[in-house]
């Protein structure tokens, strides 16, 4: 499945990684035999099911948990070999900790960024603060500069904490969860902003989530952790075609469903429906029926109603001998709730 690249578009690699915990006496490992490859300019959407060991990956190749066995590799050097002030000119990393917020404005706090050149006491130069600039820039952040970060959003605080990712000046930038405080339009905005990064500025930037449906629409290329500890890489679209979500992410209650790429629930129904239609109007009245517990058929015998749908303003529904119309799929869906069914 993964296509194969060549070193010279290799940021970070390991080998045979096994990642977990070491008590000691006692190690529990959660995934072995990584081989992982994160080219540069590729954004990579890290997904799993809960506790199958995504934010322990981003902490290994972070350097702020050792792997239990195998290598990492930066730039192609071997991570244990580089120091760590030259590591954080390498890689950079955003956890969902929440930021420390004293009395420091949004500035000050994307200017920590810049301590692996300056250190933690050293004066900035012009350079410096262009790349704060920069870096506030790209994310769409520049009117929180002087902002204190104690009264920043949280949408507002994730892009502050990328601009100081950013201002790192690296080529490997690893995010735990960046969207997951955040609405909708945020989470897609930022993932937008990610993926240009990405590709604008020859980042290799791994970015995991639960948000399945925007990492399909989003990511160049996917890991995929399941919980026997092995990792899928591929395109989203090979991934969704052959069927791994399925055997990832299904449980008794979600079916993957390859048609229209995402997830759905499916409670048992005690009745079924046919939808007679096409186009937005008639995948919104199957939507409908599938969450009022109506099964989808074809067949017309098996079905309690039969929905006919001419156009955005005209519902047919057939029930028995009678039929009823509705100029909206308001209507329609309130009759059905309104109406008595025998189950």
């Amino acid at each position: 499945m993964d296509a194969t690249l060549t070193p010279a578009l290799t940021a970070l690699s390991t080998q045979g990684l096994a990642i977990g915990y070491d008590h000691g006496d006692s190690a529990r490992c959660i995934a072995s035999g990584l081989d992982l490859t994160l080219p540069a300019g590729e954004f990579v959407c890290l997904l799993g099911p809960n506790g199958t060991g995504k934010s322990t990956l981003i902490r290994s190749l972070s350097g702020m948990q050792a792997p239990l066995a195998g290598d990492i590799l930066l730039a192609g050097q071997d991570f244990r070999s580089i120091p760590p002030r030259q590591r954080a000119r390498l890689v950079s990393v955003v956890l969902t900790d929440a930021l420390p917020m004293g009395m420091m404005d949004a500035y000050a706090m994307v200017a920590l960024g810049r301590h692996p050149y300056s250190g933690w006491f050293g004066s900035m130069g012009p350079a410096d603060h262009a790349r704060i600039e920069w870096s506030l820039e790209a994310v769409g952040a520049r009117d929180l500069a002087r902002r204190q970060v104690s009264e920043l959003s949280d949408g507002e605080r994730q892009k502050v904490s990328i601009a100081r990712a950013l201002a790192q000046a690296t080529k490997v930038m690893l995010l735990d969860e960046p969207t997951a405080f955040l609405d909708l339009p945020r989470r897609v905005e930022l993932m937008r902003i990610l993926r240009d990064l990405a590709h604008s500025e020859g980042l290799a930037l791994l970015l995991s989530t639960h948000d399945l449906d925007l990492a399909l629409r989003f990511a160049d290329r996917l890991w995929v952790l399941n919980a026997d500890g092995q990792l899928i890489q591929g395109y989203p679209e090979a991934i969704a075609m052959s069927g791994e979500f399925a055997q990832v992410f299904e449980t008794e209650n979600l079916d993957w469903d390859p048609s229209s790429g995402s997830f759905r629930a499916h409670p048992i129904p005690c009745l079924h429906a046919k939808v007679v239609g096409e186009g937005i109007p008639a995948l919104w009245t199957k939507r409908a029926l599938e969450r009022l517990g109506f099964g989808l058929t074809e067949d017309a015998n098996a079905a309690a109603v039969s929905i006919e749908i001419e156009n955005e303003n005209q519902w047919r529904v057939t029930r028995g001998e009678q039929q009823h119309e509705f100029a909206s799929i308001t209507e329609m869906i309130e009759w059905l709730l309104a109406s008595k069914w025998k189950r």
